[in-house]
């Protein structure tokens, strides 16, 4: 069995140096260990060059395998039901705003609280498979939740306008309603509710026929907004950091209610992990100030049944900044 966790992570990170490394012994016992299972196994599994080191056609076809077995292993091991410690990792694919502005400030809290595990944090803005690409869960803006996997409200946004104060001082407006006619529009493209959700809310008619600022992410409008190219959603509670910090001011509030919430989602199995629930409840707790009165009323843990890192003192964040 330990000489297979050899081989997996040699093929893995082909090298027998970074394996020695990811398994805490030395190259030269990788290396013995890999000639022991070759000459079991009676056929190569590695070609050693100058170059480096390549899997074989059968070592490439036996390392996919035993990486599965490994991982099956590995699985079975998380979600065993006597495992009470929270000791192991999680992987988390958060929306990329999501991640700066309410997530990352709040992750020291969570190392401190669970020094045994490792996290890693990635903000690809994609679809994620949790089946197939090794994550455990993911934060993602939604309407509704979806029936195929486990969805648990974290948060519900609300819109006001926003802009820099130094273009607000320069318009000068004593009607902040006719300020937005006067400057351009930021428009989040990606966004299923933004400024014609918030026109409709206030009972106005949308702004047509005029200078618009397009961008791809909440990130990007914020940013846009600071720079003062024109008067972007503030999405609460996602832009609060923006707006206490005075980078940005409120205009025509108050803030109106919509449907989009950030979600915690899940496969069912996994939420059996102990690392999993901790990290669920530590951030239903981190966000309970801001949980809308709907979410509130339902269980304070979840909507529907939850499987289950060590923020180790370990954080990977891979993705968009």
């Amino acid at each position: 069995m330990n000489t297979l966790r050899l081989f997996e992570a040699s093929a893995r990170l082909g090298s027998f140096k970074l394996a020695a490394e990811e398994v805490h012994v030395t190259p030269s016992a990788v290396s013995h260990g890999l000639r022991t299972l070759e000459h079991w196994l009676g056929a190569e599994l590695f070609q050693r060059d100058a170059r480096g080191l390549t899997l074989t056609q059968a070592g490439e076809a036996y390392a996919a395998e035993v990486h599965h077995a490994l991982t099956i292993l590995a699985g079975a091991t998380d979600i065993f039901p006597g495992r009470r410690k929270a000791t192991g990792t999680l992987a988390v694919s958060v929306a990329p705003t999501f991640a700066n502005r309410l997530l990352l400030p709040r992750l020291p809290k969570f190392a401190e609280r669970y020094p045994d595990i490792s996290i890693t944090i990635d903000t690809a803005r994609r679809h994620v498979d949790f089946l197939t690409e090794g994550f455990d869960l993911a934060i993602r803006m939604a309407t509704s939740p979806r029936p195929t996997e486990s969805w648990t409200e974290l948060v519900a946004e609300s819109f006001v306008p926003v802009c820099s104060p130094d273009l607000l001082e320069k318009h000068a407006p004593g009607d902040e309603i006719k300020f937005l006619d006067q400057v351009p529009l930021i428009h989040v493209t990606a966004a299923s509710e933004d400024w014609a959700t918030w026109f409709h809310a206030k009972g106005l008619a949308p702004i047509k026929g005029r200078r618009t600022v397009n961008v791809d992410t909440i990130q990007l409008a914020a940013e846009a907004a600071i720079q003062g190219l024109g008067v972007a959603i503030g999405r609460k509670p996602v832009m609060d950091s923006y707006i206490a910090a005075g980078d940005l001011v409120e205009i025509a509030g108050p803030a109106v209610p919509v449907a989009t919430r950030y979600w915690l989602v899940g496969t069912h199995k996994s939420f059996d992990r102990p690392e999993i629930k901790s990290f669920r409840n530590w951030i239903l707790q981190q966000l309970k100030p801001q949980t809308s009165p709907a979410a509130s009323s339902a269980s304070p843990i979840d909507r529907r049944p939850l499987n289950g890192v060590s923020l180790s003192s370990k954080l990977i964040v891979h993705g968009q900044a």
